[in-house]
C-alpha cells in the first residue's frame, strides 16, 4: 500500500492531511489506519525544502503508521542532512547519524532514497539503525543528456571522487576536489580550494555529473576547468538541484544545459525519478 504526503502532489494526490496550530505546531493526520495492521505501507514524504519541519512531519507519520500496527517504508528522494555524516572539529554533531536514528526510532522499516550523499554507491546499507535503499540516478541522467547532443560522443565527468560512482560505470573520469577549513562567519562553509583536471576533454562534448547542485561552487569550478580544456559542449547535471544563491542562473550562463531530477521540483527538473521507482518495483 501507498500513502502520499502532501509535499508530493505535484506528482501524486495526497492521502494525508497537514495543517498547522494557531502557534505554527504541525498537525498530522492519517485516514482510516485500522486498515493498515500487518501491511507494509510506502510513505511518500519530501525532506526537502524546509528540512526541519518536514522531517517532523515525517516523525509524526512513521509513529502513528507504527501505532497502527504497519511495517512503513519512507520514501524520500533526498536525505537531508547527508553531507554531515564525518566531524572535522571537536563538538561536531553527526548530523546524518542523528536523522537516521531518529527515523528508525519513530517506525521506519527502511528508507528508500536516491543518492544518498555519503552512502557513495548504490544498493543497501546500515546506518545509524536504520535499513537504507540507495537508488542511484545516474544511469537515467546520462541518458537524458545523451539525447541533448544528438547522438555525437559524451565524455562523462564527475566533479569530484566522491561522485565517482555516478560515472565510473559509464567510462566516466573524475576531477580532483580539495576543500579548505571553515570559512569564518554564521554559515557552516569549508571553501573549495581547487578542482582539478589531469586528463583531454579537447573538442569534447562534456558532462559533468554529481549528486547534489548546492550553491554551485564545486560545479563552477569544473565547469572552468573544462573550457579551459577546449571542451566543445559543456552540460551539467545532478540527481538533487538546491540552486542556492542565484546558482541556476550562473550556471545557465556558464554551460550549454543545466538539468536534474525532480527529487527537489525546480525549472531544471527534467529527469523523472519516480520512473526509476517504478522500473525497480519499489513502487
Amino acid at each position: 500500500m501507498m500513502l502520499t504526503s502532501p509535499n508530493f502532489s505535484d506528482i501524486l494526490k495526497p492521502d494525508i492531511e497537514f495543517k498547522t496550530f494557531p502557534d505554527n505546531d504541525n498537525y498530522v493526520r492519517i485516514p482510516e489506519t485500522g486498515k493498515l495492521k500487518g501491511r507494509e505501507v510506502m510513505l511518500l514524504h519530501r525532506l526537502y525544502p524546509e528540512q526541519d519541519k518536514a522531517v517532523f512531519q515525517a516523525l509524526l507519520m512513521l509513529d502513528v503508521l507504527k501505532k497502527a500496527g504497519a511495517k512503513p517504508v519512507l520514501v524520500a528522494p533526498y536525505l537531508p542532512y547527508s553531507r554531515q555524516d564525518k566531524t572535522f572539529l571537536e563538538g561536531e554533531a553527526l548530523s546524518a547519524e542523528v536523522l537516521c536514528r531518529m527515523l528508525k526510532s519513530a517506525g521506519a522499516e527502511k528508507l528508500v532514497t536516491l543518492d544518498c550523499h555519503f552512502l557513495k554507491k548504490e544498493g543497501r546499507a546500515e546506518y545509524g539503525g536504520l535499513t537504507i535503499e540507495n537508488i542511484s540516478m545516474g544511469k537515467k541522467l546520462i541518458e537524458h543528456a545523451k539525447k541533448k547532443v544528438d547522438g555525437e560522443r559524451l565524455e562523462i565527468i564527475s566533479p569530484d571522487v566522491g561522485a565517482k560512482y555516478l560515472v565510473e560505470g559509464y567510462g566516466g573520469k573524475s576531477m580532483e576536489k580539495v576543500r579548505g577549513g571553515y570559512v569564518q562567519g554564521s554559515e557552516a562553509y569549508r571553501k573549495i580550494e581547487k578542482v582539478e583536471l589531469d586528463f583531454d576533454v579537447k573538442g569534447s562534448n562534456v558532462l559533468i555529473l554529481d549528486d547534489m547542485i548546492s550553491t554551485g561552487g564545486t560545479m563552477f569550478k569544473a565547469i572552468e576547468n573544462v573550457k579551459k580544456g577546449g571542451a566543445k559542449k559543456v552540460l551539467c547535471a545532478a540527481t538533487h538541484g538546491f540552486f542556492l544563491k542565484g546558482s541556476l542562473e550562473k550556471l545557465k550562463g556558464m554551460c550549454d544545459s543545466v538539468f536534474v531530477t525532480n527529487s527537489i521540483p525546480s525549472q531544471v527538473s527534467e529527469v523523472d525519478f519516480m520512473a526509476v521507482l517504478k522500473e525497480r518495483k519499489v513502487i
